[in-house]
């Protein structure tokens, strides 16, 4: 499987299923910001002829440095034969309804924005037990289906420039350096200033009493 891309994608069209979305998220583990769910359906004739060769590359977010992120995410969401959806929870509700059921709601609702109805999904890792569509769950399938690892890089970009702008609303923090991660940093800022609203107060070392909501 790991050689071909879309292996996972071309059994399906075997099977007579033609609009596969693959599903992803980020930010599952930050102390800060939401949690960022994208799920992408890529066009049926990539599947069985190929993708193009500017994504050929395509992979794993985290194994792409920011500046592919960002070229990828621009062909993607430039080109209209690619339907997707992109969707965000917010620290508040994840504090109300913990982390993972904030990323189940998150893929959710970025699966139900995507155009033209979705017959199969591909997720990333275990199982959402809440999506209503039947889907395959693949460990580490952001770096062995295409249409995983676009979903994989929309909602990584979404979220990083998310938490740049952020950075600007909340300065202190470093939020555009380390994107609400548990950096030296970022702790030594939460110590120094206190959280502000953007950071997910059921999060160790949040949960500490003597921490107050900054403004």
């Amino acid at each position: 499987m790991a050689s071909d891309r879309f292996a996972y994608e071309r059994s399906l069209v075997g099977k007579g299923i033609t609009r596969i979305a693959g599903v992803d998220e980020a930010g599952r583990g930050p102390l800060a910001g939401p949690v960022v769910a994208a799920a992408v359906m890529l066009p049926l004739v990539w599947i069985q002829e190929g993708i193009p060769g500017a994504l050929e590359k395509l992979n794993d977010s985290k194994q792409l440095s920011a500046r592919k992120r960002e070229e990828y995410f621009e062909i993607l969401m430039g080109d209209p034969q690619v339907q997707c959806g992109v969707a965000q929870v917010e620290a508040l509700e994840i504090d109300g309804i913990n982390i993972l059921r904030a990323t189940w709601r998150a893929m959710n609702e970025a699966v139900r924005q995507v155009p033209g109805a979705p017959e199969h999904l591909l997720v990333d890792g275990n199982p959402n037990p809440e999506l209503t569509i039947v889907q395959t769950a693949v460990v580490r399938g952001d770096s062995l289906s295409y249409s995983i690892a676009a979903a994989s890089v929309l909602a990584k970009v979404t979220r990083d420039r998310l938490m740049t702008a952020y950075d600007r609303e909340y300065p202190g923090y470093g939020f555009a350096a380390h994107k609400g991660y548990g950096t030296a940093a970022h702790l030594a800022a939460l110590a120094r200033q206190g959280p502000c609203p953007l950071h997910r107060r059921s999060f160790a070392p949040l949960k500490q009493p003597e921490l107050e909501l900054f403004g």
